[in-house]
């Protein structure tokens, strides 16, 4: 089993050959073919990983594989490496898990989109990307990755480009994880300044070197980018207008690429946060923040979409949580759960808008239960584990994040959990009832009807590991994840929490669960309560919400306007007055000049000796006038 070590680059490899291929002959002669290619690539390096994980599971060294230098420049020593341990398996099965799903959904979601076969050159580059981060053996590789993954959302979430809000959102996400990449790239410099190496390994062994202040600098400018990249608060406002991508992206974003890259990011350096106390507590107090807001934002949503997507940011917030408190083991628990639920979420939202041709407003759906039963079951049992109610996948993962927190000398923290908790809750299954439940709303012409075996295949397969995914990590921090984990992080501190503590948490949280719940089923199946009464007696606290907190307006006062405003005064005060002004300037002065000597050329062979005799006399006469003067 060690010897597949040898075979570890072909794990990005394959889906790198099948993006090129399709990138260049796709279009002409592979066109409707293109998944022929896609499919069979991510599949093999799904079963690699596979393979990976059972021989990393036999060992605690990692596997490594080291290709060629990259850059060799003195003591600047870039290798192209791979190094995979314990984590990285993980997230290797579950990006090629997850992917492979995803790509056998988009044959039926995409087939009559007349960009096929550049979908399936992207979609494949995507995992790619997201498998070099993951597998790198230095902060180098793991950058290209990381700014690899954001070509490929930009490309995808833009993949309908001649539509505005497409574009629109493509460049919004561009540009937004772009701040965060800047402190990332600071952070990655500062390293290499202060330990004279990006290699894992040797930038972790010198950490002891290093002043507290300057550890502390890193660990929160390195966590600047998984701010951006993870959409925790304040640049999570690009994750729900990433929806104008095609609903597959959307599921591989949240699920498996994109959005977990920081979480991993956080979890791969460690040693470094864990030798920064105040960057842990900024981390655990932005994901308590990120996960509470985006809760509250997602109840007044009714774009089901875009309530899936505030749900993956307070999930994400949920990760950063237990990374901030030292839960490690739970945060990259909650990240494999939630790949499941969350896919399973996406597609089948995917789902209604194929059966519904593109509806997204909750509001004209309704009635979908009794012709989509698949999509609904399937729908209902993401919605449970995406709520954490027991036993879902959700379920024990969010639960030890919460007791980690408590645990950990952090009640805020695992109370904002719990209060989490209940608007998740009440958010899915206020999208349950109003898309699957009541009278149907949508247009009569159409005649939904649950998804051809392509859709339905991976709907039933996420809906299976929605359920039981959660069981690796049972009993609570000592199942199988937890164990298996174990030898990447050593260092860390072990939160041990009481069985009577444990189970009182439980309670309480399913308790919440329930409650959450309950009052969906009032406001929106039994209308025991009226949602537009509870709107207006919360007043300015449900339009705070309904507004997304007003962080795109803050934006666009503060930021985005000014910058406007900035730009455009540099275009007409020093790019057309004065740089431009120069330029026409003097090309104005030599046309003025050419134009006055212009009348000297009349073409008169007459008029050209009398100049020449006259500038003869001139010569001459100056010569007889100044000569002894001017050559003695």
């Amino acid at each position: 089993m060690a010897g597949i070590a040898h075979w570890l680059f072909v794990i990005p490899l394959a889906p790198l050959i099948a993006a090129v291929l399709n990138a260049l002959l796709g279009r002409w002669w592979i066109r409707k073919r293109a998944h022929w290619l896609a499919i069979p690539a991510v599949a093999i390096s799904f079963v690699l990983s596979l393979f990976v994980l059972a021989a990393v599971s036999g060992s605690e060294e990692p596997l490594q594989q080291t290709l060629y230098t990259w850059i060799p420049a003195g003591d600047f020593q870039i290798p192209v490496a791979f190094s995979v341990d314990h984590l990285a398996a993980i997230m290797l099965v579950v990006v090629t898990g997850v992917s492979l799903l995803v790509h056998i959904y988009s044959i039926g979601y995409m087939h009559h989109d007349p960009g096929y076969p550049r979908f399936f050159a992207w979609l494949p580059l995507f995992v790619f990307a997201m498998l070099i981060l993951v597998m790198s053996n230095n902060f180098l590789l793991l950058f290209f990755g990381w700014e690899g993954v954001g070509l490929c959302s930009y490309l995808l979430i833009g993949f309908w480009f001649r539509r505005r809000s497409a574009a629109l959102a493509a460049k919004k996400a561009f540009i937004v994880n772009r701040v965060g990449d800047f402190g990332f790239e600071l952070g990655i410099m500062l390293l290499f300044l202060k330990t004279g190496s990006l290699v894992y390994h040797d930038v972790f062994a010198k950490l002891s070197s290093l002043s507290q202040g300057t550890v502390t600098l890193i660990a929160l400018l390195l966590f600047m980018g998984a701010i951006g990249k993870s959409a925790q608060v304040p640049l999570f406002v690009w994750l729900p207008d990433a929806m104008e991508g095609p609903t597959p992206v959307s599921a591989l974003i949240h699920a498996a690429t994109m959005v977990t890259a920081g979480i991993f990011m956080v979890a791969r350096a460690h040693p470094i946060f864990l030798a920064a106390p105040t960057a842990m507590e900024v981390v655990s107090i932005i994901g308590a923040l990120t996960a509470f807001i985006a809760a509250t934002i997602a109840v007044t949503q009714f774009d089901i979409k875009r309530v899936i997507a505030y749900s993956t940011v307070s999930q994400l917030g949920y990760m950063a949580m237990g990374l901030g408190v030292g839960a490690w083991s739970a945060a990259i628990f909650h990240l494999f759960t939630h790949a499941f639920f969350k896919a399973l979420l996406f597609l089948g939202s995917g789902s209604i808008m194929h059966a519904l041709e593109d509806e997204l407003d909750m509001r004209r759906m309704g009635g979908l239960k009794a012709v989509m039963p698949l999509t609904y079951w399937t729908f209902v049992i993401g919605a449970f584990a995406n709520a954490g109610l027991v036993p879902f996948a959700g379920f024990w993962s969010k639960d030890e994040i919460i007791v980690g927190s408590w645990v950990g000398g952090h009640p805020f923290v695992a109370i904002v959990g719990l209060v989490t908790a209940f608007f998740t809750a009440l958010y899915m299954f206020r999208a349950v009832f109003l898309a699957f439940h009541g009278v149907p709303r949508y247009d009569r012409h159409l005649h939904p009807h649950d998804p051809s075996l392509s859709m339905s295949l991976p709907l039933l397969i996420l809906a299976i590991g929605s359920l039981i995914a959660g069981f690796v990590g049972v009993p609570p921090e000592q199942g199988w994840i937890h164990h298996f984990l174990e030898p990447v992080f050593t260092d860390a501190t072990p939160h041990e929490a009481s069985l009577s503590l444990t189970i009182g948490f439980a309670v309480i949280s399913t308790l919440v669960v329930l409650g959450g719940i309950w009052l969906a089923a009032a406001l929106y199946l039994q209308r025991s309560l009226s949602p537009e009464a509870l709107a207006q007696r919360l007043g300015p606290l449900y339009q705070l919400a309904a507004h997304k907190w007003y962080f795109d307006e803050i934006y666009d006062r503060f930021i985005v306007q000014p910058g406007y405003a900035l730009a455009r005064g540099l275009w007409r005060g020093v790019d057309v007055a004065i740089i431009d002004g120069a330029v026409n300037g003097m090309a104005r002065v030599v046309a003025a000049t050419a134009q006055a000597w212009r009348r000297l050329q009349t073409g008169l062979v007459a008029n050209y000796a009398l100049i020449i005799a006259l500038g003869t006399v001139i010569i001459v006469g100056v010569y007889l006038v100044m000569g002894s003067t001017l050559f003695r």
